[in-house]
């Protein structure tokens, strides 16, 4: 079974995935700002591939690793306009979390799942113009790649290839999440009326291990989370919010992103004022009267609420805006394969697991990287 089910190559997972943008290590982080923008108006994976001599990919980052970096700098907030003439360098983790890995095309599936398991957060696979397969020839997609070009391969894309042969491993989709062991009791975690800005560190190991900050109740109970998904759907200005505002407050205007609460707005605009980030400020009250004047324009229509539509970000793929804001969860109960399908549904690589024994407390999260470790187990 396993030698016919691994006799795809990793090429065969790419076939009509597009190229991804790039930029260079000496960019400016503004040009990342604006590239990120541009990704996502596209409705591709929201991050961008940062290369280095001979475009080998050294690394890539999204809007959470910007935002995260301006609330770390000292100077950051203070001087937003001088952080992004910085080179994109800056932006890269420095403890090596959130490796991306270069694979061959023609390397086995084995391979790519074993590159992941070690510990590759994504993998950068060359796209070339032919293949064993006719597909690969042509315009777009893979057929269409340049020399140099090439596309991610993520954990996502892997537990869908195992979910389409999901018969051949009948004797562990229909168990538990629980018995297999795959609860996980060490997420990240904050209260709800922590300090935004103390959850940054964790932010980071979020966007590293493609999980989320679970928002959590004294007595156990999930209200929320902060993830790297919906930041993506944000703007640079939310680093004002996550600097001012309580982990409570932060869901709320990354929920409404665009036409934040008035409250969201006087409490960041305080705290912008009491830090002396006078700069921020002045970035903050730019960006209000913009929304507010788009707002004006599109509620002349006769459907006010398109024009708040027309106010949000577009959805960033599979790691871009849900259509629903309320956290995936599911029961220590809930079978792999379930788990597997309402993930891939709603395109998170991670479910939050509550304990309906329990008053429904949080009891932990399974993640897509140890799905994938119980298949690999079942390869052996």
């Amino acid at each position: 079974m396993a030698v016919s089910f691994l006799a795809n190559e990793v090429s065969d997972l790419c076939i009509g995935k597009p190229a991804v943008r790039s930029l260079p290590l000496s960019a400016a982080a503004d040009d990342l700002a604006a590239a990120l923008r541009r990704v996502a108006r596209s409705g591709a994976a929201a991050c961008v591939a940062v290369t280095g001599p001979a475009r080998a990919v050294v690394g890539r980052v999204g809007l959470a690793d910007v935002l995260c970096f301006l609330c770390t700098d000292p100077e950051a907030l203070a001087r937003p306009a001088a952080v992004f003439s910085k080179p994109v360098s800056a932006l890269l983790p420095k403890d090596g979390a959130g490796e991306v890995r270069r694979v061959d095309p023609r390397s086995s599936i084995l391979e790519a799942l074993d590159a992941i398991l070690s510990g590759a957060q994504v993998l950068a696979v060359p796209l070339r113009a032919g293949g064993r397969r006719k597909q690969l020839v042509g315009g777009g997609g893979v057929g269409g790649a340049a020399a140099g070009d090439f596309c991610w391969l993520t954990q996502e894309d892997l537990v869908r290839y195992f979910l389409n042969s999901i018969g051949l491993f009948y004797h562990v989709a229909a168990r538990s999440v629980s018995s297999l062991g795959l609860v996980r009791t060490d997420f990240l975690s904050v209260r709800p009326g922590e300090a935004a800005l103390s959850a940054v560190p964790l932010i980071r190991r979020a966007v590293a291990t493609e999980t989320a900050v679970a928002v959590v109740t004294e007595d156990g109970h999930l209200v929320g989370e902060i993830s790297p998904a919906l930041l993506a759907a944000c703007d640079e200005t939310a680093a004002a919010a996550i600097a001012t505002l309580s982990a409570a407050d932060l869901m709320a205007y990354v929920d409404n992103f665009g036409s934040p609460p008035e409250h969201i707005l006087r409490a960041m605009r305080a705290g912008l004022k009491d830090k002396g980030l006078d700069a921020m400020l002045a970035l903050i009250e730019d960006e209000t009267l913009s929304s507010f004047s788009s707002l004006s324009s599109a509620s002349s229509s006769s459907d006010e609420e398109a024009g708040r539509a027309q106010l949000r970000r577009p959805s960033s793929g599979s790691y871009g805006r849900r259509s629903a804001e309320e956290p995936v969860v599911c029961s220590p109960a809930s079978s792999l394969v379930a788990v597997m399908v309402q993930a891939l549904a709603h395109r998170v690589s991670y479910l939050w697991v509550l304990d309906e024994d329990n008053d429904c407390r949080l009891a932990g999260i399974v993640t897509f990287a140890d799905v994938l470790r119980v298949f690999r187990e079942q390869l052996l």
